[in-house]
């Protein structure tokens, strides 16, 4: 749980200690989800290895504060792409990011969302592209909240069994297992996908 610097160990023990923990930790995944390019893993594993008891619900929370800064994505892409969201994009230096995910997402719709919000990468294209598109906003928040909880729940599970380990762990295996992950949530719903087109 080593900090960088004794400011943010002393930030990190405030909030720790602090009734509003979970609003803070709710602000801080929306924040990241919408535009802190910081992991919010940085912050969640070592406040779960501090609040054992804890560990599900500060899971549900970030879990909720990424659903609700990724409906907001969906609006201005819907409402405000051509003001808000292309100096956005402009702004945080997405575009070839975001060419990239909306060819994907054409092809694959709602297992491009699901694999960009498992893996560690921002998760702001698929918002915006989702709501431009027009994509149903309930399969979004569904897919949304599939890849999320599978990333903040499996973070959860991880600290469950290992403790103060599960910092070195994440940062050793994040990518791979991400991937491994990814990999198998996009493996099954393509399954399922083909499934249901032959049957229908």
């Amino acid at each position: 749980m080593a900090f960088q610097s004794e400011q943010a160990q002393r930030w990190f023990y405030r909030i720790s200690q602090s009734r509003h923990m979970l609003w803070v930790l709710g602000l801080l995944s929306f924040l990241e989800t919408i535009i802190v390019p910081v992991p919010i893993e940085v912050v969640l594993i070592p406040l779960m290895a501090t609040n054992p008891s804890r560990i599900w619900t500060l899971a549900t929370v970030t879990t909720a504060g990424c659903l609700l800064a990724a409906i907001l994505g969906y609006g201005v892409g819907m409402v405000l792409y051509q003001s808000v969201g292309t100096w956005f994009i402009d702004t945080m230096g997405m575009q070839q990011g975001y060419e990239a995910f909306q060819t994907f997402f054409d092809q694959y719709g709602f297992v491009a969302i699901l694999a960009v919000g498992i893996l560690p990468v921002p998760f702001q294209v698929a918002m915006i592209t989702a709501g431009l598109s027009g994509y149903p906003i309930y399969l979004f928040v569904l897919a949304a909240l599939i890849a999320r909880g599978l990333r903040y729940f499996g973070l959860a599970w991880l600290v469950h069994c290992f403790g103060d380990r599960a910092q070195k762990l994440w940062r050793r295996h994040a990518v791979l297992s991400s991937l491994a992950a990814a990999a198998i949530v996009i493996g099954i719903s393509l399954a399922m996908q083909s499934l249901a087109n032959r049957l229908l």
